[in-house]
């Protein structure tokens, strides 16, 4: 039990949900943002593009989790929905710059001109297209967010700016355990949600490399 009598290990399965919740909802925000912004910069060009790589350029010069406290503290609210908010607004560049990237190469394609040709929207090429050519890259940028975006969350949670008690976090427990030290056994209340924080995270980085290898094929195995 902790300090309050409770249970660890009903609040470490509880926990799990939390984790895998803020994970797949900032995954599918930075998704969102960074399809868009990669899309709109890559097919279009221009001054367009150019606004899109500084405005990726400022993102990434900052780090990870002072923009996520900056942008909580400029929601003037804590709670799980700020934290899958601001970390998904976070998360969102490297996905921009693969698929702007990809878009360059792509747009110049026979079947895009006579898209174009054929009077197709740009809307309908970006979607129907090109974005279905590169769901390989994208699936495996997404577990790779997946995994930060839980071990970000755990860093709010110990910081008090992520998921508020009485709601069971494994970051907050962490945070629970490091002020229980120097008392009686109170070694297990940081030991058993930090190794669960780097179980889950250690599971997806080898779930990303997995689908690396299968989605590209010069690491194929030949029998």
């Amino acid at each position: 039990t902790d300090k309050a009598g409770r249970d660890l290990l009903s609040r470490l399965l509880y926990g799990t949900r939390i984790s895998l919740g803020i994970g797949l909802i900032s995954v599918m925000i930075s998704l969102l943002v960074g399809l868009t912004i990669g899309s709109v910069g890559g097919f279009f060009g221009g001054r367009i593009d150019a606004f899109v790589m500084w405005l990726m350029t400022v993102v990434w010069s900052i780090p990870g989790i002072i923009l996520v406290i900056a942008i909580s503290l400029a929601l003037q609210s804590k709670g799980i929905w700020v934290a899958f908010i601001a970390v998904g607004l976070t998360s969102w560049v490297e996905i921009a710059r693969v698929v702007r990237g990809q878009i360059l190469s792509i747009k110049e394609k026979t079947y895009i001109e006579a898209a174009r040709a054929l009077g197709i929207k740009n809307f309908q090429i970006i979607v129907k297209h090109i974005l279905p050519n590169l769901m390989g890259p994208i699936i495996v940028i997404a577990t790779s967010n997946f995994a930060s975006a839980i071990l970000t969350e755990a860093g709010l949670s110990f910081l008090g700016l992520g998921v508020q008690p009485p709601m069971p976090s494994w970051g907050m427990m962490v945070n629970e355990g490091f002020h229980s030290m120097g008392t009686l056994n109170s070694w297990h209340l940081i030991l058993f949600p930090s190794l669960a924080i780097s179980l889950l995270v250690f599971a997806f980085n080898l779930f990303g490399n997995g689908l690396r290898d299968a989605y590209d094929p010069q690491h194929a195995i030949k029998w």
